[in-house]
């Protein structure tokens, strides 16, 4: 019994040794790995997510500084405490207006 498709080109492809190892170290290079090419896309991924949270921090950490750098000075102290923490001078009244926007609205059920 012969094989029909023995002079095939593509039946010569599939046949070489060295065919089917190359096919089985691709595979086992993409899938299998414990450095395969999806581990590499998840990894790249929680780079991008870690680099955009650090660029992010940066950004709040000048903002502190700058904050700090203003609070030396004690009129602007005084100007934080007013606006932060509602504190106030003696025989000085504070009036505290809240918006409807500004205030959360509860629900009942």
């Amino acid at each position: 019994m012969k094989n029909p498709y023995k002079n095939k080109p593509w039946f010569k492809f599939l046949s070489n040794k060295y065919v089917w190892a190359i096919l089985f170290f691709v595979s086992w290079m993409v899938f299998l790995d414990n450095y395969s090419y999806f581990d590499h896309r998840f990894l790249d991924n929680q780079i991008e997510e870690l680099e955009d949270n650090k660029a992010y921090y940066q950004e709040e950490i000048k903002k502190d500084e700058e904050q700090i750098k203003q609070l030396k000075n004690p009129e602007q102290i005084e100007k934080y405490a007013r606006e932060k923490y509602f504190m106030k001078k003696e025989n000085e009244d504070i009036y505290i207006i809240e918006f409807e926007s500004d205030s959360i609205q509860k629900t009942n059920p």
